[in-house]
């Protein structure tokens, strides 16, 4: 930053999330403005670290998002843009390419979105993936399916988490379910099903290179949670063990043959029953979701969100350092709740650090020196769980905020 003049910021979020985002860009001295939908405008926003907060009805007409901004850009020098939420990532990149302002351009944050276009990379650039299909030409298709045996998983190329995936077991499902998506199944993937255990790499990327990533394994498949209305685990490998070096290595892999240049990333990968080894699923450009931010922090001292910002906020004057992490261990356990406002108070173990406080549901968060310790509790909380809270809904067919 030189002379006086202030840097600009502007994130983009359809959903409630990135705080510390937004805190960590106004104590790096940029000015910090908001773009979100109107139904969150009474949301918790960090409003003291906040310059302006600006409502749409959505944010997914194109051609409106670019009006407003583009009006606001009369006025107003944008130096960065952000999207906080990975629904925005596309909208941010096609912002950055229509007013020149720095950053993942829209070829790149396909890689990071459109999972087609990341398996087509990732499988060109010598990346094992389970074998997937593009829902677009039938005769390739029936290739496919008489290629590699059922079941499959029918995948929205531009979703997140779990919304929208559908098992099929059979052809005759499939049609079945082409016939009514319509004009909307070339929006979809084909993918094989690989049985296996799934696990996630959070990574801070800065020129290229992957400064710090931690390599954690779920309880259930987030899937299998979504769908079946489990409760959700997930916890840090041991450090230096063979799966955590292999995944180590891989997710350097994935950043670097698809192009992040600076930022965070959330990957996931699964290690299949049959044969042992990990297959890449999918990355986006963004902290993980399911409070992985928050569990991570516990074991590392490293808040990704507020990483993220010091990146984005970086300069030649002031480059990007990576603080030391610690070394402790971390999970999280969650789940919906039968109870408004569930009494987490009978859990009392010296290792809980963070206690979920949401409508609806429960949560915690341990942390230890001892990674057996950490997946000790939480095997044992899952039990707990299930007869102190636990309740279920089904999944929604498409995102709400």
């Amino acid at each position: 930053m030189s002379g006086s003049s202030q840097m600009t910021i502007l994130c983009i979020s359809s959903y409630e999330k990135g705080q510390e985002f937004m805190r960590e860009a106004k104590r790096q001295g940029w000015r910090v403005l908001l773009l979100t939908v109107e139904n969150l405008k009474d949301a918790d926003w960090p409003r003291g670290h906040l310059d302006d907060i600006f409502l749409m009805q959505e944010l997914t007409n194109r051609q409106h998002v670019f009006n407003a901004v583009s009006y606001l850009a009369r006025t107003t020098n944008i130096d960065r843009i952000v999207a906080l939420d990975e629904f925005d990532i596309e909208m941010a990149a096609s912002l950055r390419e229509h007013l020149r302002v720095p950053g993942m351009g829209e070829t790149t944050s396909r890689y990071f979105r459109d999972k087609l276009a990341m398996r087509v990379r990732a499988q060109n650039k010598g990346i094992r993936v389970p074998e997937f299909c593009p829902v677009i030409n039938y005769d390739k298709m029936r290739e496919y399916m008489n290629r590699v045996a059922a079941p499959w998983m029918l995948k929205p190329r531009s979703s997140a988490s779990a919304i929208g995936i559908k098992k099929i077991r059979s052809q005759e499902e499939l049609w079945q379910v082409l016939e009514q998506l319509g004009d909307e199944q070339s929006n979809y993937v084909l993918e094989q099903f690989v049985p296996g255990e799934v696990f996630h790499v959070d990574s801070i990327v800065e020129d290229k290179k992957v400064l710090f990533a931690a390599v954690s394994k779920y309880g259930a498949p987030p899937m299998n949670v979504a769908h079946d209305g489990g409760i959700f685990t997930t916890r840090l490998l041991p450090r230096k063990s063979k799966d955590e070096k292999d995944l180590q290595k891989m997710n350097k892999e994935v950043v670097k043959d698809l192009g992040l240049v600076r930022g965070v990333t959330h990957a996931e990968f699964i290690k299949g029953n049959a044969d042992g080894k990990f297959y890449f699923l999918e990355i986006a450009a963004r902290v993980g979701g399911a409070n992985i931010a928050e569990t991570i922090e516990a074991a590392t001292g490293l808040n990704l969100w507020g990483e993220w910002a010091k990146i984005e906020t970086a300069t030649e004057d002031k480059p990007y350092e990576l603080t030391k992490p610690n070394d402790l261990y971390s999970g999280i356990i969650a789940s919906l709740a039968r109870q408004e406002w569930p009494d987490t108070s009978a859990y009392t173990e010296p290792e809980i650090v963070w206690r979920m406080n949401k409508h609806h549901h429960a949560g915690l968060i341990v942390a230890s020196k001892d990674p057996a310790r950490i997946e000790e509790l939480l095997t044992t909380y899952v039990e707990r769980f299930y007869q102190d809270f636990h309740a279920s809904v089904p999944l929604p067919d498409k995102p709400t905020s």
